[in-house]
C-alpha cells in the first residue's frame, strides 16, 4: 500500500477531530485495521476509500494522489479567523421565525466541525449543526437529525431571487455525496452562517461556494 494514502487519512481524520477508535466504528472495522491503514501496512479497497472520503469530507482523489482539494474548501484547515464578524440587518429581525433562529444559531459561533457531530456536547457537523437549529429554535419544527439531503427533503425549493432570511442554502460535491452534501442557513446580504471549520458567517459568495451551489430551500 502507498504510505502517503495513510498519511492522508490520518490527516483528513484529525482535521475533523474525529478520533481513530469513533473512526473505525464508522468504518465497521476494527481500530488495529485502521492504524495498519494509517501506518501503510494494510491495503485499502476501492469501496473502502470511497467510504473514507464520505465520512472525511474530502474527496477520492484527494486521498489517493492528494492534489486537487479546492481553494477556499472550508474544512481542509481550520479557519482562525473572526467568527461573529456579520451584523443582521435589524429589519431581519423583525421576522419572529427567523430571529429564533439566529438567536440559537449564534450561541455556537466558534465551535469545531466534529464528523457526526449533533448536539452542543459534541459539537456539529454541518447538517447536525442545521438540524439544532431548527428543532431548538422554539419555531415548533421538529425534523430530527438529518443528512445535508435529508433536511433538503424537509424544504420547498425556491430560487436564489426567491431566498429570504431564514431559508436553508444548500451546495453539492464539497465531497463525494449525491445530492446535497453541505448546508447553511442564510441571513441575507449573500452571507450565510454555517458549520465550517468553525462554526462561522461566510459568504456564499466566494469563488468556492459559488462553484458548488445546488438551491435554496424553506422548511415546509
Amino acid at each position: 500500500m502507498d504510505k502517503s494514502l495513510g498519511i492522508r487519512l490520518k490527516e483528513a481524520r484529525n482535521k475533523i477531530s474525529m478520533y481513530q477508535e469513533n473512526a473505525a466504528q464508522s468504518m465497521k472495522m476494527s481500530r488495529p485495521a485502521l492504524s495498519a491503514i494509517e501506518a501503510g501496512k494494510r491495503t485499502v479497497t476501492a469501496e473502502e476509500v470511497k467510504d473514507f472520503a464520505e465520512i472525511y469530507h474530502v474527496t477520492t482523489n484527494w486521498l489517493l494522489f492528494g492534489d486537487d482539494q479546492e481553494e477556499g474548501d472550508p474544512y481542509a484547515a481550520p479557519d482562525p479567523g473572526d467568527y461573529g464578524d456579520y451584523d443582521i440587518p435589524p429589519e431581519a429581525l423583525t421576522d419572529t421565525r427567523f430571529a429564533n433562529m439566529i438567536r440559537e444559531a449564534e450561541k455556537y459561533l466558534g465551535y469545531p466541525y466534529v464528523w457526526g457531530g449533533s448536539s452542543p456536547s459534541t459539537s456539529f457537523d454541518c447538517s447536525g449543526y442545521v438540524s439544532w437549529v431548527i428543532n431548538h429554535s422554539g419555531n415548533r419544527w421538529d425534523v430530527g437529525r438529518q443528512t445535508a439531503n435529508g433536511l433538503l427533503g424537509c424544504c420547498t425549493r425556491v430560487s436564489r431571487d426567491e431566498a429570504k432570511t431564514g431559508d436553508l442554502i444548500f451546495f453539492q460535491g464539497t465531497y463525494d455525496q449525491a445530492g446535497a452534501s453541505h448546508v447553511g442557513i442564510y441571513v441575507g446580504n449573500g452571507m450565510m452562517i454555517h458549520c465550517g471549520n468553525p462554526i462561522q458567517y461566510a459568504s456564499i459568495n466566494t469563488n468556492y461556494w459559488r462553484r458548488h451551489f445546488y438551491t435554496f430551500g424553506r422548511i415546509s
